[in-house]
């Protein structure tokens, strides 16, 4: 089984999105985030927005043929990776 690449919490906690492929497989990740203070986020209410596709296009170019949310925890990172692995 091939293995999808995603970063760390972090790099979704700092509302930065995320684009990632393996071979033909893309995907697009985008977080939600929640802020419980001005400098935390609130981990709980947050979550990661991705849609997937396959083809040589980019995003904006590409239709998607799936999405899916998942919680910003490291709970939630494992799920939507073992989500997009099961897509490639």
């Amino acid at each position: 089984m091939k293995e999808v690449f995603l970063p760390t919490l972090h790099w979704f906690a700092m509302k930065n999105p995320f684009s990632g492929s393996c071979g033909e497989f893309r995907f697009m990740a985008k977080p939600n985030v929640v802020m419980a203070t001005p400098k935390e986020v609130d981990f709980e209410q947050s979550t990661i927005f991705v849609e997937y596709w396959h083809g040589p296009f980019c995003y904006e170019m590409s239709e998607m043929e799936g999405e899916g949310t998942f919680p910003l925890t490291e709970e939630g990172r494992s799920q939507l990776q073992k989500w997009l692995e099961e897509h490639i």
